[in-house]
């Protein structure tokens, strides 16, 4: 009778046992599902994003019509590795500026009607 008694101790704490780790997952569960939403819905977006703008801004070339982070309308003149020289306005004074200002890229070349 001891055994017997033994086995259905043994029994309620293995049932036990499993019934907290079944809650713990059951507690950690939505915390996991709402990291996977916010990596979903903001983080992979922002990093294709950024990866199109970097692919933008590497992609300039000489006579592109470009719009600057600061609102400046230009055209570049000359690329140099991490800068670029545009002219503006009709006078076409010169201002050089780093390729991380260019917000957008306004000339459509023949490579862009491809994709």
């Amino acid at each position: 009778m001891m055994y017997f008694g033994n086995l259905v101790i043994g029994a309620a704490s293995t049932s036990s046992a499993s019934s907290s780790s079944a809650s713990m997952i059951w507690t950690f569960l939505p915390f996991v599902a709402l990291i996977a939403l916010l990596y979903f819905m903001m983080i992979r977006p922002q990093r294709k994003k950024e990866k199109q703008t970097q692919s933008m801004r590497e992609a300039v070339q000489v006579g592109d019509n470009i719009i600057t982070v600061g609102g400046v309308i230009g055209r570049v003149v000359t690329i140099k590795e991490d800068a670029i020289i545009i002219e503006t306005g009709a006078d076409r004074s010169k201002m050089q500026i780093k390729k991380w200002a260019i917000q957008s890229v306004e000339t459509m070349h023949d490579s862009d009607f491809q994709k």
